[in-house]
């Protein structure tokens, strides 16, 4: 096996394939992760949503967009609203910004209303200022995007970013599961199934001050305080993405009413929950 590595999007990236990727296809990869930068990026001046940060009105999206904002408003109805995509403000003012000051505002702002924008395909319309945050869901779908891109080229890959992972082999693979006080150990080990993608989450990942990380409630603007890690597997990264950080605050059956998933999720105390059909094993 051939290992691509590269860094990019602030992590760190591996690209396995059987053979090294041609010229071209790695030009297409960075391409690609370069444009979604631009477009999606809250820590940067000239993006998109930098724009969309400084004021009102109507703003052009990529042809993924549609995708990606449909998905962020079913987690936020699954949810009850404590997934949204607005939270960027929230999240700058409690020191999580383009400079990662970690100095906390005493007075963070408000998240906005999911339903104060609005889009129709590649158009989204908001009639104040607002910043995004796709943290949720949006390297899940960029680590689709390069899987397409991949796969154009060869039919034997695995695409890792940081831990968002899509696996496009032939063969099943193991992952192991790394406890989110002590990344030395594992809780379990997941086997991904060709075409599975696996993505994690927890909250010792972005931390800083007393209390304060990256998963944030919007219908509170805190940082979430019940569980502290999470893992999904589902047939594409955005899926699994995005349901990694909806089990933060939603129940899984609700969850499965919408979603085809398997799942383990610890809590604060310790605990392990896990879905009778999560492919692998638990170390209890």
């Amino acid at each position: 096996m051939h290992a691509w590595t590269f860094e990019a999007i602030g992590t760190a990236w591996q690209i396995d394939t059987r053979e090294p990727l041609a010229e071209d296809v790695q030009a297409a990869v960075r391409g690609c992760i370069k444009q979604f930068d631009k477009t999606w990026s809250r820590f940067r001046g000239d993006s998109l949503v930098a724009d969309i940060a400084r004021g009102a009105g109507e703003w052009e999206l990529p042809d993924h967009a549609g995708m990606l904002l449909e998905f962020y408003g079913q987690l936020h109805q699954a949810t009850g609203g404590a997934v949204n995509p607005l939270i960027g403000r929230t999240l700058s003012d409690l020191g999580y910004d383009a400079s990662y000051s970690l100095r906390t505002s005493a007075h963070p702002a408000p998240v906005p209303a999911w339903d104060s924008v609005t889009w129709n395909g590649r158009t989204l319309v908001t009639l104040e200022p607002v910043m995004l945050d796709v943290g949720a869901a949006g390297k899940g779908l960029l680590v689709d995007l390069v899987s397409t891109i991949v796969r154009s080229s060869v039919n034997r890959f695995t695409v890792d970013a940081s831990g968002d992972i899509y696996h496009g082999g032939t063969a099943p693979i193991r992952i192991a599961l790394e406890h989110p006080a002590d990344p030395t150990r594992a809780v379990g080990v997941a086997v991904l199934e060709p075409e599975d993608a696996l993505c994690a989450s927890a909250t010792n990942r972005r931390a800083w001050g007393d209390g304060l990380h990256h998963v944030l409630d919007a219908r509170t603007g805190r940082p979430t305080t019940d569980v502290i890690a999470t893992w999904v597997v589902a047939s594409s990264c955005m899926v699994a993405d995005g349901l990694a950080t909806a089990l933060f605050f939603g129940e899984p059956d609700t969850l499965a009413e919408r979603f085809r998933f398997e799942f383990v999720r610890m809590r604060a105390d310790g605990r392990l929950h896990w879905s009778p059909g999560f492919p692998g094993e638990m170390f209890t």
